[in-house]
């Protein structure tokens, strides 16, 4: 290469086009250097300046940067980012992830005695990461991205070191996340190396590209090496959204992880994966419709039935909302098969995942105020038992997050999951429409099993003779920043269900 072929890749390199991601690891940065600086007095503002930094990136991206400082539709740093208006609600997406995982922490972290920068520090660098990883047109970005995120969760589901249910799972999810990162890397060399075949038609040398990708596919769209590729992907982002077979870390690596790392998973991690789902449905496999369709709507069919089957028998409530959360997998699994067909599939799959953000906050929310010092990981439907009668904001906060998460009109979850069966019906895909309808029936029992612990009081039989009493239960005090984030979170879901006017013109 000469130095005009540099100096055209260097002016491609667009940092203003990345600033949000930017701002997000300088933020980091200043979190550690305000830790070693700070004294005891830094160390006790991290949370607060990182809440801080990332509702003012919030509020701004959502204002000022909307249109990425015109960067919209636009490819740079060498065609490895596409921004377009996707990525860009899915970079406010992340961002109020984080900062709901940010309080989450904050609560968390006072109450189990744990230092907090490295938590923060990396939670912000991980969301820098999803934002980019909502972004990328090439597999190299991609695979990057994928994996800093991964590395990132690896050390926070370990967070609680003193805990041997987090470090197993910890040690859990690395075994089972380098195992999925093979499966991912081997189908990303195989698709390189056949797009790069010069024996091959359209064969290019940038075919990790997703555009260049998609030209070759299109034209060797029976290849047998170009399928295996594209399924071995597809497996390695399965176990990023949980489903069907690549499910199997969920439930202890939920009940394992710390509360706020638990609601990242489930939402963020969750979420980063769909993104690139619905970026490679849409872009690079849309010619492999044939082979993907009936792939995914197996996945889809069995991780809705597994998921809403698992969770019926389900004490420990990390478990069952891990549980839970397959089965939401599977539904918007649904969305994506129907995009092959319905464009407009990929609206309902991120308002539903707007939706599943807010109910699952809220519950989540509510577990990090009720679990008990050292006894997180531990939480059983009996802890909540007489909530009602002794902490009813926290009980109303945790039924309309659970009833949002069922699908109880006329909350936001009910609005979501009519958008994703009525996209799947516009699809034809009336057996999985079927299916997911049977699933919705089925996670209704459990998760009026869990409101019904916390609103109904249980009939208790008298005690023998000799009985000890149970000790009362002390409720935990909710604060004022508490009452505003919660039931902001709760209400959200309920004002969302009934008009869906703004966020439907935010989604387009």
């Amino acid at each position: 290469m000469n130095w005009e072929s540099y100096k055209s890749i260097a002016d491609t390199n667009l940092w203003s086009a990345i600033l949000p991601e930017f701002v997000l690891v300088i933020l980091a940065l200043s979190l550690l250097l305000l830790d070693m600086f700070g004294g005891s007095k830094g160390r006790g503002l991290v949370g607060r300046v990182t809440m801080l930094g990332l509702l003012v990136l919030f509020v701004l991206s959502l204002t000022v940067l909307r249109d990425n400082l015109g960067y919209i539709n636009q490819t740079t740093f060498s065609g490895m980012l596409l921004h377009s208006d996707f990525g860009q609600i899915m970079r406010l997406f992340f961002l109020a992830s984080s900062l709901l995982t940010a309080y989450l922490g904050s609560v968390f972290l006072k109450k189990q005695g744990l230092p907090g920068t490295e938590f923060y520090a990396i939670t912000l660098l991980v969301t820098a990461s999803l934002m980019l990883l909502s972004q990328s047109n090439n597999f190299v970005l991609l695979f990057v991205a994928l994996e800093t995120v991964t590395i990132g969760f690896y050390v926070l589901v370990s967070y609680n070191r003193d805990r041997s249910n987090s470090l197993e799972a910890g040690l859990k999810y690395l075994i089972m996340g380098g195992f999925s990162t093979a499966i991912l890397l081997m189908g990303i060399v195989l698709l390189y190396g056949i797009g790069s075949s010069p024996v091959l038609e359209g064969a290019t040398a940038h075919s990790l590209n997703f555009s260049e990708l998609r030209n070759f596919l299109e034209l060797n769209s029976d290849n047998l090496i170009a399928k295996v590729g594209v399924l071995l992907v597809v497996a390695g982002v399965a176990f990023k959204i949980g489903s069907v077979p690549f499910q199997i870390w969920i439930p202890d690596v939920y009940q394992g992880a710390p509360t706020p790392v638990t609601a990242a998973l489930a939402v963020s991690s969750k979420a980063g994966g769909f993104a690139v789902l619905i970026a490679l449905v849409s872009g690079p496999f849309k010619p492999m419709a044939d082979l993907l369709i009936p792939v995914l709507s197996v996945m889809a069919i069995v991780t809705i039935l597994f998921g809403n089957i698992a969770a019926l028998t389900q004490q420990n409530v990390k478990r069952l909302i891990g549980l839970s959360g397959v089965s939401h997998a599977g539904y918007l699994l649904m969305g994506v098969v129907a995009m092959f067909t319905v464009p407009s599939a990929q609206n309902a799959i991120v308002f539903y995942l707007i939706t599943y953000l807010l109910a699952s906050y809220a519950v989540f929310g509510v577990m990090a105020h009720v679990s008990k010092r050292g006894q997180d990981d531990a939480q059983n439907l009996g802890d909540y038992q007489d909530m009602l009668k002794e902490s009813p904001f926290l009980a109303g906060v945790l039924v309309l997050g659970l009833a949002s998460l069922a699908g109880i009109p006329p909350l936001a979850g009910f609005i979501g999951k009519l958008l994703l069966f009525y996209v799947a019906f516009e699809a034809e895909l009336y057996t999985m429409l079927a299916v997911a309808i049977v699933g919705v029936v089925i996670s209704i029992y459990y998760y009026f099993g869990w409101i019904k612990e916390a609103t109904f009081r249980i009939w208790k039989l008298p005690l023998l003779e000799g009985e000890e009493p149970e000790e009362p239960r002390e409720w935990p005090e909710v604060s004022r920043t508490a009452r505003l984030t919660l039931g902001g979170l709760a209400l959200l879901a309920l004002l969302l269900g009934l008009y869906q006017g703004p966020l439907s013109s935010l989604i387009g």
